[in-house]
């Protein structure tokens, strides 16, 4: 994998590739996907990993063949910087929702929130807000509870890779406290569960007031471009590079490539390290035919590029 450059972006009409937008506050990720939809002149849009109304920052689009490679972009790691304010319970652990209880944090220290916030990274078990978009029975747990009912979710396991204290500042006279951080995290980790969590854990609760998400996997907020930008120019990193930033790459030679482009199976590559991505196979020419996973001696294509083959070889 390379670090999630962008030097393949074009404004192709009808290409394959991925669309790093700036989200803006007060969208959701169905909105942004939307509209990259009627930009793009193609029904076939996806984004990777929602982004709540609130939130802002990199929200990964995959047009045409390259919603093909969102499932695997939704699991990568991510970077978020947030406000985290102490005093304050909400419903829904942001500011959108309604303050339900507030207790004087003037008594917090800094020690006790670095010592808090330490507490809650490396593996841990973390309850999901009851607010997300995890599913219950078929209905969306925020539905749910928009619509009375109580949910509880259950715990599930993720990774805190890094809980940064940046800086603390004392609000409305010291009664609260508005605390700046950087998360770094697996995917299904949600940020505003750790900020009720820390506020838990201090004995005055806590929600987010602020949320923007810096980095998915290989692309960060300097490869993103707003909605005002990309109505200029819809500009689209075509999806032979977004493969390269994405995965393991695997040069395949003329008969390699042409026997995936079929659906079959050749010589395994290098042995992969678990949990390793699948890698990219592409064909001398530098067109992307595969993913492909060890199975054996032998590799198999997981999804196949080539022209005419839009489905993964089960073979």
């Amino acid at each position: 994998m390379n670090s999630g450059q962008t030097s393949g972006r074009t404004s192709v009409p009808g290409q394959s590739g991925l669309v790093i937008v700036d989200k803006p506050q007060g969208w959701t990720s169905h909105d942004v996907a939307g509209r990259r939809r009627r930009l793009a002149g193609t029904r076939k849009v996806g984004h990777a990993g929602t982004l709540d109304p609130m939130a802002t920052g990199v929200l990964v689009v995959g047009i045409n063949r390259a919603t093909r490679l969102l499932t695997y972009i939704v699991g990568t790691s991510k970077t978020y910087t947030a406000t985290i304010r102490l005093g304050q319970s909400t419903i829904t652990g942001d500011a959108e929702g309604e303050v339900g209880t507030e207790t004087i944090a003037a008594a917090v220290s800094e020690d006790a929130i670095r010592t808090g916030a330490a507490a809650l990274a490396g593996p841990i078990s973390q309850v999901p807000s009851s607010v997300s978009a995890i599913k219950i029975n078929g209905e969306r747990s925020y539905a749910r509870v928009r619509s009375g009912h109580t949910v509880e979710l259950e715990a599930r396991p993720v990774t805190v890779n890094r809980f940064a204290i940046h800086a603390i500042r004392r609000v409305r006279g010291g009664k609260l406290l508005d605390v700046d951080v950087t998360v770094v995290c697996s995917s299904g980790t949600y940020v505003r569960a750790l900020a009720r969590d820390l506020g838990a854990a201090l004995g005055v609760g806590g929600h987010l007031t602020a949320l923007r998400r810096t980095r998915v996997g290989p692309f960060g907020i300097e490869a993103a471009a707003t909605l005002e930008q990309l109505a200029e120019d819809l500009t689209v990193l075509d999806l032979d590079d977004a493969a390269r930033a994405l995965f393991p790459v695997r040069e395949l030679d003329a008969a390699e490539a042409l026997d995936l482009s079929h659906g079959r199976r050749i010589a395994a590559g290098a042995p992969a390290a678990p949990g390793t991505p699948p890698a990219a196979a592409f064909a001398p020419d530098g067109r992307l035919v595969a993913l492909l996973e060890n199975r054996g001696a032998e590799a198999r294509p997981l999804l196949v590029f080539a022209p005419g083959q839009e489905a993964g070889s089960d073979r």
